[in-house]
């Protein structure tokens, strides 16, 4: 069974602003128990890249591409991650997947290795 599902991708011209959300189902947090939880995006012939993740005491990573135009959070209740994404550019164009893992770090927070349950991807297209 699917237990991380996301939406909100769709197609936005450059500079708008799209929100992704990513539901987290109980097994995840009641079974697996993760400690990291993360936005990954991969476009047609490229590897796929870490977006923006939250790690172990609320640690917050970020891409360099997108520092200061994403914004990573989850909801009080824990089973919503969300990616506001502002001033977007065509080169954000891709399918973004959440995922959810376990002994993740600082920079593995953007790395797929500790990452072991996965959404199936929403697309999100920027036209100019």
């Amino acid at each position: 069974q699917v237990q991380l599902v996301e939406s909100g991708g769709g197609s936005v011209q450059a500079g708008g602003s799209l929100r992704l959300s990513c539901t987290v189902s109980t097994f995840i947090y009641n079974q697996y128990s993760p400690n990291c939880l993360g936005w990954f995006r991969q476009a047609p012939g490229k590897e796929r890249e870490g977006v923006a993740g939250i790690g172990q005491y609320r640690r917050v990573t970020y891409a360099e591409s997108v520092k200061g135009r994403f914004t990573i959070s989850q909801d009080n209740a824990k089973d919503t991650l969300y990616l506001q994404m502002d001033n977007v550019n065509p080169e954000d164009t891709a399918t973004y997947y959440c995922a959810a893992g376990r002994n993740c770090g600082g920079a593995e927070l953007l790395q797929s290795r500790p990452y072991l349950y996965w959404g199936q991807g929403t697309q999100v297209t920027v036209s100019t």
